[in-house]
């Protein structure tokens, strides 16, 4: 998925890489769930999801940051699955949502190539590439959470999220539900539902047919298919040449890695017009909107809303000891809603 610009991450750009101290619980804990347990840590701009004492997976925000996003995520033993910062791709950013969008009568604002709105700060002495840090003139932005909660295995995280270009025009709203689900034995599942809504004018969407995912996930290169890592769709189909850019419920993607066999699934929450796929060997992979808005350029009117749902499955195993299948029907099912 290559950018028309290139670059290299500057070292500022590192700092968000430590991880999260302090803490903020939330909720009670059933006897007989996984305990689950949000911690928060403000100045950092991150937020942890602990499950039965490990970091599962934590949410990337402050203010700094070209894109909010969520790393790491870690498998059943413990191994982060998704990489942050990639090269090439440098604007990748592990498990994050963006697009490419217009104001009317505006220019073209690519937040998922954020990245490249920032300042120059360098540049990289084996490539020559420019080198970009904050402040990033676009960008998605953090606001609030209107709320963190975990009871019973469960934790939701709902946040409140803002599109904007040249450092403070809004372009879109966006709310932002997660739901993590504690499963047993290291295993876990993210229900995620954003919507965009068009609060300050008409919004045109203009990402072109290649370049997008709603989200996109970036796997780490030991998972990938470049290292033996296999991508298998609902229909049975394997490799990036017979999943990419055809319709499919949810794909895999598992490898075995220091001996033990684990992946993540992201199932699209079935719809009437279904779903396209990006998927690489190299790791990225995501659902595209539904067919009748994919690829090509339509308007979102003022006041308009615009969402998507989908599940994320960590699981032991590959595609058939992980149960993808009869789990994905769990998840439409509503089995850990309940």
């Amino acid at each position: 998925m290559r950018s028309r610009l290139k670059s290299q991450y500057g070292p500022i750009v590192f700092l968000v890489l430590t991880f999260c101290l302090g803490h903020m619980s939330v909720g009670g804990i059933h006897p007989d769930a996984p305990s689950i347990e949000l911690k928060r840590d403000k100045q950092k701009g991150c937020l942890s999801v602990i499950i039965e004492g490990r970091t599962a997976l934590v949410y990337r925000y402050v203010d700094w940051l070209d894109l909010p996003h969520y790393w790491p995520l870690n498998s059943p033993s413990g191994k982060n699955m998704l990489v942050q910062q990639t090269d090439p791709y440098p604007h990748h950013r592990s498990f994050w949502f963006a697009d490419t969008v217009r104001l009317e009568h505006g220019r073209e604002v690519s937040t998922y190539n954020a990245l490249y709105s920032g300042q120059k700060i360098g540049t990289n002495a084996k490539t020559g590439e420019a080198i970009f840090g904050p402040p990033f003139k676009d960008h998605v932005r953090h606001r609030s959470f209107s709320r963190l909660q975990s009871e019973e295995g469960k934790a939701e995280i709902v946040s409140r999220l803002i599109w904007e270009m040249d450092g403070t025009t809004p372009l879109l709203d966006e709310e932002r539900a997660l739901l993590v689900f504690a499963l047993g034995g290291g295993e876990y599942l993210l229900d995620l539902t954003f919507v965009l809504t068009a609060t300050y004018g008409d919004v045109e969407f203009v990402s072109d047919d290649v370049h997008y995912a709603w989200p996109y996930l970036r796997m780490q290169t030991r998972f990938s298919g470049e290292k033996g890592g296999i991508l298998t769709s609902d229909t049975g189909q394997t490799g990036q040449e017979d999943t990419n850019m055809l319709f499919a419920r949810w794909i895999d993607y598992s490898n075995i890695v220091e001996g033990i066999s684990e992946g993540l699934a992201v199932f699209q929450w079935p719809d009437e017009q279904g779903h396209r796929w990006l998927t690489r060997e190299y790791g990225c992979f995501g659902p595209r909107r539904p067919d009748v808005r994919s690829g090509k350029p339509f308007v979102l009117k003022q006041g308009e809303s615009l969402s998507q749902r989908v599940g994320v499955l960590v699981h032991k195993g590959d595609v058939k000891d992980g149960r993808v299948a009869q789990r994905y029907q769990d998840y439409i099912a509503g089995k850990w809603q309940k």
